[in-house]
């Protein structure tokens, strides 16, 4: 696994579990990011990597 999608994936879970709200770990280009699921919006060009639930598993 790319390194640095495991650690994208590491804090998006951790921040979900701290915020206590879904976050989405996306992909823009060659970068990673995390926001908010809700800030979200269908027409964003993001390659949505997998969303975090507090709570749920990762």
């Amino acid at each position: 696994m790319n390194t640095d999608l495991s650690i994208a994936q590491n804090h998006a879970f951790q921040l979900s579990r701290t915020l206590m709200v879904p976050v989405t770990l996306f992909r823009s280009g060659d970068e990673f990011g995390v926001l908010s699921s809700d800030e979200l919006d269908d027409e964003d060009d993001l390659e949505i990597v997998h969303e975090y639930v507090p709570g749920g598993s990762h």
